[in-house]
């Protein structure tokens, strides 16, 4: 069954500190219902020095945010929309519920 939000898809939080902002999905973690979203959900973490690379300090990172929080960003409006599952050929596909447009 194909989720509703992928890898690589363009998604807005709906809710939270970080609300309005936009960003591409970098990981999903279904069993946890969360993602890590590029620009959502900085969190900073302070860090030790471990040779031979790494100097330490202080780096700010994504950290997962809930499913609910985020929706999908409309390929033809940039709006937030919800997503349907429609089959298209026998194969089952994602539609924007706003737009009708196929999310690929």
């Amino acid at each position: 069954m194909p989720a509703r939000i992928r890898k690589g898809d363009q998604v807005v939080a709906i809710s939270g500190k970080d609300k309005g902002k936009t960003g591409t999905v970098l990981e999903v973690r279904p069993r946890e219902d969360r993602a890590v979203v590029e620009g959502l959900n900085i969190v900073k973490r302070h860090t030790k020095p471990r040779p031979p690379n790494d100097a330490g300090g202080v780096i700010e990172k994504p950290a997962p945010i809930h499913l609910s929080n985020l929706a999908l960003v409309d390929p033809e409006s940039k709006a937030p929309t919800r997503v349907r599952i429609e089959v298209v050929d026998g194969e089952r596909v994602r539609v924007a519920v706003k737009s009708g447009k196929r999310i690929d």
